[in-house]
């Protein structure tokens, strides 16, 4: 009886440390895209996207040591073909980094590919998260480069990594995070009312 109690306990203390190890693992899934959508007005096809927990929980204190955190998001059109493989139309990337000033202690985005903007300024955490992880009016073909006869789609992929690139090895220490693909409806370009 007392060796099984001992038993118990080794296999309880086994599982904890697992679970420890699998940690920043499990913390992956918090990472995700949300509100996908897809504009086609009379020039452009422009896509709005939000990235859900941009700087996870196991960001922050190598954040606030003065490691930079770099987010990507990737977003790519595809014509969707009936009988064929689908084809890549058009593909964008939004590359944006964020750093913690020590001496200031103010947080700086400034977007390092992708898109034209100023460097945003903040002393909340929660505001420099905002902005790095809101893409709005992303313009990815002009409507009249399209075919109206065609069905097409777009989806959108994100990473996040502290202090270097997104690499299978940064993911596995907890140093970087990276979303599932998500797709939006098929689209076409002619309306109908």
């Amino acid at each position: 009886m007392r060796a099984l109690g001992r038993a118990a306990r080794r296999w309880v203390a086994g599982l904890t440390a697992l679970g420890t190890a699998l940690g920043p693992v499990a913390a992956a899934a918090e990472l995700r895209i949300s509100n996908l959508n897809v504009f086609l007005n009379d020039l452009d096809l422009t896509v709005e996207l939000v990235l859900l927990e941009a700087i996870p929980p196991s960001f922050h204190e190598r954040l606030q040591s003065g490691l930079p955190v770099q987010a990507r998001v990737v977003v790519e059109l595809w014509q969707y073909s009936r009988f064929w493989m689908d084809s890549r139309i058009e593909m964008r990337a939004v590359d944006r980094q964020l750093t913690y000033s020590v001496l200031a202690k103010e947080y700086k985005v400034a977007s390092t590919g992708g898109e034209q903007r100023e460097p945003y300024l903040t002393k909340d955490l929660r505001e420099a998260q905002r902005v790095l992880s809101d893409v709005r009016g992303l313009k990815l073909a002009p409507a009249s480069a399209l075919p109206p006869q065609e069905l097409f789609y777009v989806r959108a992929r994100a990473e996040v990594s502290v202090g270097g690139p997104n690499t299978f090895s940064a993911r596995l220490f907890g140093q970087a995070e990276e979303t599932p693909w998500v797709t939006s409806p098929l689209l076409t370009v002619t309306r109908r009312q």
